[in-house]
């Protein structure tokens, strides 16, 4: 009877942790859906000022890059745009 009870306590303390950490999660979730409509709001706000979203979202997404990232890739960027006959002629 005693190996009933620690298998029973065992598990009880599993199902206890795995609840917690369920419950975590989905605060955590709930949170990142609240953060995600915020930043729907500003984004809104900046094109009701007139701002371009897009160039926003790049302007964001470039600024979390490594800098030595970034240049790398506008060099290839220009690199390829200039085979292409793309770049305006200096």
């Amino acid at each position: 009877m005693a190996d009933d009870d620690s298998s029973f306590s065992t598990t009880s303390v599993a199902a206890d942790h795995l609840k917690q950490i369920i419950e975590r999660i989905e605060r955590l979730e709930e949170e990142k859906k609240e953060v995600t409509e915020q930043i729907k709001e500003v984004y809104a706000e900046a094109k009701g000022n007139g701002f371009d979203t897009k160039t926003l979202r790049k302007i964001v997404a470039l600024r979390k890059k490594d800098p030595n990232e970034r240049s790398e890739e506008e060099a290839m960027l220009d690199l390829y745009l200039s085979a292409l006959g793309m770049l305006p002629s200096s």
